[in-house]
């Protein structure tokens, strides 16, 4: 059995639960993440080679 996990479900899942844990990052934590999605939709998540 393979478990393949993508970039970005690992970067909402951490943001989420930092969220949780200190809602006054809410801002800086969708920012990031913002500009992690539009970075990998960029350039695409292939040439990162997290795999």
């Amino acid at each position: 059995m393979t478990i393949h996990l993508g970039l970005a479900p690992m970067v909402a899942l951490i943001a989420g639960i930092l969220i949780l844990v200190a809602p006054r990052l809410l801002n800086y934590i969708v920012a990031i993440y913002l500009i992690l999605i539009g970075l990998i939709g960029l350039f695409g998540a292939g040439a990162l080679n997290l795999r």
